[in-house]
């Protein structure tokens, strides 16, 4: 098995990246009140999409962050057909 097949992105549609970073972020007592928002964006070497977070309490900045970023390492938003 190559590298490249080992680290690639799962693609998902936006719903289901909403839904799973939802469901991280309730899964964390600090992070249950965090908003967000999923942004499209052009394709880059990280990924073709990002998350605006709203309503972050201090304390729970960093596991929002953190959260977030696993979900970004592991998925990539699915070219619409």
């Amino acid at each position: 098995m190559d590298l490249e097949t080992l680290f690639a992105k799962t693609p998902a549609t936006i719903d289901e990246i909403r839904a799973r970073v939802a469901y991280a972020l309730e899964r964390h007592p600090l992070c249950r009140s965090v908003q967000f928002d999923i942004v499209s964006m052009p394709r880059t070497p990280k990924g073709n999409w990002t998350i605006s977070l709203k309503s972050v309490a201090p304390d729970a900045l960093w596991e929002a962050s953190d959260i977030v970023a696993d979900i970004q390492e592991a998925y990539e938003l699915a070219v619409a057909a």
